[in-house]
């Protein structure tokens, strides 16, 4: 069984069970966004956190196994995205990539923002001019060493 047909499984399950991703994530006790990105196999879940969601969603023990597995990581099916929402995220790097590079270097100088030590939390924010999206991405910055 390959982590996409995991993958597959996993959300034929959670719209047959009426499921939200922050259900899951409850279960196992972490954060809907580490757990929606392991769910489409990105992440690799410990024995007990796989176990857990085999139960919850009835996979079969060879599912449960793949979710174990470190992944390859990297979802998108081409470069340039095609999902308009995907997409748009694409966009946004290309119009204020330079600019958000700029300013950290000015901060914190030369290096990058982790995205292994790292945390997201993306939740709604009422407006009366229809409601936003907010997008928190909080990364360890990691400094080039000199050598």
């Amino acid at each position: 069984m390959t982590r996409n047909e995991v993958t597959e499984l996993i959300l034929a399950a959670k719209q047959k069970k009426g499921l939200k991703w922050a259900d899951i994530a409850k279960k196992i006790g972490l954060s809907k966004e580490w757990t929606t990105a392991a769910m489409f196999g990105q992440m690799t879940l410990d024995k007990k956190q796989a176990t857990t969601v085999g139960k919850l969603l009835g996979l079969p023990p060879e599912a449960v196994a793949q979710l174990q597995e470190v992944p390859y990581k990297g979802s998108l099916p081409s470069a340039v995205p095609t999902d308009p929402l995907i997409y748009r995220f694409y966009e946004l790097i290309q119009v204020y990539g330079t600019t958000i590079k700029s300013l950290i270097h000015e901060e914190f100088g030369d290096g990058i923002m982790s995205a292994i030590d790292f945390s997201m939390d993306i939740s709604r924010v009422p407006d009366p001019k229809g409601d936003r999206v907010k997008i928190v991405l909080n990364g360890k910055f990691l400094p080039y060493k000199t050598y």
